[in-house]
């Protein structure tokens, strides 16, 4: 056998695209849970728990460490990691990224949670920072939306409906009928926690940490970056100006 014909032979079968991202784009890496509703059904408190938020926040450190991303933002099951137009890891390869991504989630959450999970991956472009800003804005609405439905829905199933009838009840229904709903049941939505209904951020942050010089005998103060976490997520005008604040978006 020709062993070298073989091997081109066996190469030539392989499906790969070879697509490149946009060069000069921003580029957002939004991972999501893979059948994560019942997973968390049976290993967690609905409609939220504080392990598995903390399971996602350090899900997201990995993936804005490891793939050298200015910020990232998780809510629910989902995590949105930026990068900058200048990125240019994995020679921006879409097959690479989506692939690596995913596996660092899901290596990253089951090695966390001990439970074996699995994450998805998908890639958003953005040409210009207002685009950027208008991503996030769209991800922090969406944990608004998905937070206030959750509590509802779950509020109905544990006072007794059928998971057909609380969504019956809570289906077209408006954002002013739900809060009622939860106020009458002793739950002021406003006043939950803010990762709730607005998710967290993350991003690199500057530090002074005291280092010894062993050449001159003394103590010296060096720079050093570590990721920051903001849990009490601004909302609105304030949320677009963070961004632009943390992330040198002009």
């Amino acid at each position: 056998m020709d062993s070298d014909g073989f091997e081109e032979r066996m190469h030539e079968l392989e499906y790969f695209h070879s697509l490149r991202l946009l060069p000069s784009a921003w580029v957002i890496i939004r991972v999501d849970g893979r059948s994560f509703s019942q997973f968390t059904k049976s290993h967690f408190e609905k409609p939220f728990d504080v392990e598995f938020h903390k399971l996602m926040v350090q899900t997201a450190a990995a993936l804005l460490e490891e793939l050298h991303g200015i910020y990232a933002y998780t809510e629910s099951d989902e995590i949105s990691v930026l990068f900058p137009p200048s990125w240019e890891l994995f020679d921006r390869s879409l097959e690479k990224i989506v692939s690596i991504s995913a596996s660092i989630a899901s290596a990253k959450f089951t090695h966390a949670s001990q439970i074996v999970v699995s994450f998805d991956s998908r890639v958003w472009l953005g040409v210009n920072s207002s685009q950027v800003i208008d991503y996030f804005r769209w991800r922090q609405a969406d944990a608004t939306r998905c937070a206030l439905n959750g509590w509802c829905y779950w509020m109905l199933r544990k006072s007794g409906e059928t998971a057909r009838k609380a969504t019956k009840i809570l289906d077209s229904e408006t954002v002013a009928f739900k809060k009622e709903l939860l106020f009458q049941n002793g739950i002021n939505f406003n006043e939950l926690p803010a990762w709730q209904h607005r998710g967290v951020g993350l991003y690199w942050e500057e530090y002074q940490k005291q280092n010894y010089n062993p050449i001159e005998e003394e103590e010296t103060l060096v720079t050093r970056h570590r990721i920051k976490l903001q849990e009490n997520m601004p909302i609105k005008d304030e949320h677009t100006e963070f961004l632009r604040r943390f992330l040198n978006i002009e």
